[in-house]
């Protein structure tokens, strides 16, 4: 297994690891076939990979009288030096394998061109480099190229690169196999040994550059760059079609293809977003109040902890943002760089659009499609990554206070508990704390809800609350607290046809040891609804 750094340059550093990867679904929601990668989709980056892989570019670069700089940049810009597996992403793009990312008919070319089986060049490192080496050959043989002159090479990276977008077959080859050579890379061996190494070198790539004009910002994310997909469609009407969830992908292979693929209308896939492997880039292609296709798959609770099963039947684009990453789902790590500018991303999507920060709102695309994909992988950093989200979205729960959400599955039981008397009804409107709430009519009756908390000494504490507003909602809906002995402590009213979607202050009370309640009374004049969303306890 190896770490990747870049002792070189900064810019180069960002240019290390990375992976991205969900299938997207196309409008007729009919999920695209599964295919059966080379390897099983569970191994991880370097479990295949060589520890030493400078003789073998060298070797190859030799045999097929290649630059060997161009060879190890082009293998590092397509797969951060990792042998992909042959996992498929997008419904009509041909997998990726070896560290040099060949894909269909190449790969066969390739293979044939170095006199290796078509299977040793997608597994056996060596073969695989020989057939992109033997590739590039002879690619360069047909564009009659300088050999001697490394910047003419730059229109046979581009052909090698499969990329049919121009604007994004030109980023990655000069802001990616170029930028490469002349930053330079390193990949480390967990031990601290060399796995690879490309020493930086000056030369400016001799093919069409990116367009110089300005990049206008993305619609909902000022630090993205706008790059609109013509794959979308209106989300449907109703609480159905609301974003509520974000799904992490990657894209099996480097991020200029990737958003390249998404903005071709060819293509009949998309995202709303893709992250480069550095984290220093990010391109919005779909705005987040539209319907991307994403993933192929309809909704089941059962593959997501229970969670939000009146979704069920649906397809998941209807509610979902999407996030793609380059890089793979078969690596066994992913650079800070990319983790953190994606949390900072995936905390103003939830920001925006009122999205839970967990894990089962901020899912990964094989655990929604798992009979086909697998990404981001078992080596996504879930824990780290859900807390960046809140930390960076301010939501860190601080030390000693308790949230008491209305789905019991979200609290911590020792702490925090939630019960219901009488008829109450199931809401999904948005704007809800947690996963969802709890909604009943006014009227003369004693059937309160209930948000219960343990206190481990008398303390006084701060009461906030949350709801979902809405024009029908009671205009002075009464809390009630009661210390552990059951005293009344004290009832504040709140307008719920105003403030909602965030936390309002209830009051200050003077709370006892043991389990402590609030109670949302529903005794009233008839007329109006009252909702039990979440308490906060501070």
């Amino acid at each position: 297994m190896s770490t990747f750094r870049n002792p070189f340059a900064a810019a180069a550093a960002a240019l290390v690891l990375s992976a991205c990867g969900p299938q997207a679904q196309q409008p007729t929601e009919t999920p695209a076939p599964a295919e059966t990668p080379s390897q099983p989709s569970t191994d991880t980056a370097g479990s295949n990979t060589p520890r030493e892989m400078d003789p073998l570019f060298a070797q190859a670069a030799q045999e097929f009288n290649v630059p060997a700089e161009l060879l190890k940049a082009v293998s590092y810009t397509e797969t951060r030096w990792h042998m992909a597996v042959g996992t498929v992403e997008f419904p009509g793009q041909e997998a990726a394998f070896g560290l040099m990312a060949l894909r269909g008919a190449d790969l066969e070319q390739g293979a044939a061109l170095a006199g290796v089986s078509v299977e040793a060049a997608r597994t056996d490192a060596a073969a695989n480099i020989r057939a992109g080496a033997a590739l590039l050959s002879h690619f360069a043989t047909e564009a009659n190229v300088e050999r001697g002159d490394l910047g003419a090479w730059a229109p046979v990276a581009a052909r090698l690169s499969g990329i049919s977008h121009p604007d994004a077959q030109a980023e990655h080859v000069h802001r990616g196999v170029y930028a490469v050579i002349n930053e330079g890379a390193v990949a480390l061996n967990t031990d601290g040994s060399v796995a690879a190494s490309l020493e930086p070198v000056k030369v400016e790539a001799k093919s069409a550059r990116p367009q110089v004009r300005a990049m206008a910002a993305g619609p909902d994310y000022g630090a993205s760059i706008w790059r609109p997909s013509p794959n979308y469609n209106a989300r449907p009407a109703g609480a159905g079609g609301d974003p509520s969830m974000i799904i992490i992908h990657t894209c099996e292979g480097g991020y200029a293809g990737c958003w390249g693929w998404l903005a071709n209308s060819a293509s009949g896939v998309s995202a709303h977003y893709v992250v480069n492997e550095s984290g220093s880039e990010v391109s919005q292609l779909v705005r987040e109040s539209s319907r991307a296709w994403h993933i192929g798959a309809t909704y089941d609770c059962n593959l997501n902890g229970g969670k939000e099963c009146w979704l069920n039947g649906s397809s998941s684009n209807n509610f979902t943002i999407g996030i793609e990453h380059g890089g793979f789902a078969s690596q066994s790590s992913f650079p800070a760089g990319q983790i953190e500018t994606s949390a900072k991303l995936s905390c103003d999507i939830a920001r925006d659009n009122a999205i839970v920060k967990d894990s089962y709102h901020i899912v990964a695309h094989g655990r929604l499609q798992p009979a086909t994909r697998t990404d981001p992988g078992p080596n996504w950093p879930w824990s780290s990554y859900i807390s960046k989200i809140n930390s960076y979205c301010g939501t860190t729960t601080p030390a000693g206070e308790i949230v008491i959400d209305s789905n019991a599955a979200n609290n911590d039981a020792a702490k925090a508990r939630f019960e219901l008397t009488g008829a109450w009804t199931a809401g999904s409107s948005a704007g809800y704390y947690g996963s969802g709430y709890y909604f009943a009519a006014t009227e003369a009756v004693s059937a309160p809800a209930t948000f219960w908390f343990y206190l481990p000494t008398a303390q006084t504490r701060t009461v906030d609350g949350w709801w979902v507003a809405g024009t029908n909602r009671s205009t002075s809906a009464a809390f009630i607290a009661f210390n552990a002995d059951g005293a009344n402590l004290g009832t504040a009213t709140a307008n719920q046809q105003i403030n909602g979607g965030k936390w309002v202050a209830l009051g200050t009370f003077n709370f006892s040891a043991g389990w402590n309640k609030v109670q949302l009374s529903r005794w009233q004049a008839a007329g109006s609804v009252v909702i039990a969303d979440a308490l906060r306890v501070r």
